[in-house]
C-alpha cells in the first residue's frame, strides 16, 4: 500500500489545495487503514485507501462549516463587534442615529437580515425561509452587516 502514498497526496492536493494539509490526510487515511485491517488482507487496498482518505476529506470540511458557524454565534454573541467603546460625550441617541446611518448605507438583503436577526431574534434558517436565500448567505450578510457597523461607527466616532 505504501506505493499510492505520491499518487493519493497528488489526488489529495489537488481536491484540498494544499500540499501539507494533503499530506496529512494522507498519513491519518494510512494510519486508519492500517487499523481497520489489523494485518488482514483487503480486497481492494487502493479504492478502500481513497475512500478513507475522501471521507476524512469530508470530515474536514464539515468541522471546518462548524468552526465558522462557531465562530459567527461567538461574533453575535459579543455586542461590541459593532458598536466600539463610546467617547463619553456622545450620546446614545447620536450613536442611534449613526447606526441608522450605517445600516441605510447596506444593501437591502444585507440590512434585512441584520436587522430580522439583532431586532427580530429570528434564526439563521428562519431568516433565510423568510427571505428566500440560503443559510450560509444570511450569515454572510449579517456578517458583512456587523463588519460595515463597526467600521463606520470608529470612522465617525473618531
Amino acid at each position: 500500500m505504501e506505493h499510492y502514498y505520491r499518487e493519493l497526496v497528488s489526488f489529495l492536493s489537488a481536491r484540498l489545495g494544499n500540499r501539507q494539509a494533503a499530506e496529512d490526510v494522507a498519513h491519518d487515511a494510512y494510519l486508519r487503514v492500517l487499523e481497520r485491517s489489523g494485518g488482514g488482507h483487503i480486497t481492494h487496498p487502493r479504492a478502500f485507501l481513497y475512500r478513507t482518505a475522501l471521507n476524512l476529506v469530508i470530515d474536514r470540511h464539515r468541522r471546518h462549516q462548524v468552526r465558522q458557524a462557531e465562530s459567527l454565534d461567538a461574533l453575535e454573541a459579543d455586542g461590541h463587534l459593532f458598536a466600539a467603546e463610546p467617547p463619553q460625550d456622545m450620546q446614545l441617541d447620536q450613536r442611534l442615529t449613526l447606526m441608522k446611518k450605517a445600516l441605510d448605507e447596506l444593501n437591502k438583503v444585507c440590512r434585512d437580515c441584520f436587522l430580522l436577526r439583532k431586532l427580530d431574534g429570528l434564526s439563521h434558517q428562519q431568516i433565510a425561509e423568510h427571505l428566500g436565500i440560503s443559510r450560509s448567505l444570511v450569515e454572510k450578510h449579517i456578517v458583512n452587516a456587523m463588519r460595515h457597523c463597526r467600521v463606520r461607527m470608529r470612522q465617525w466616532e473618531s
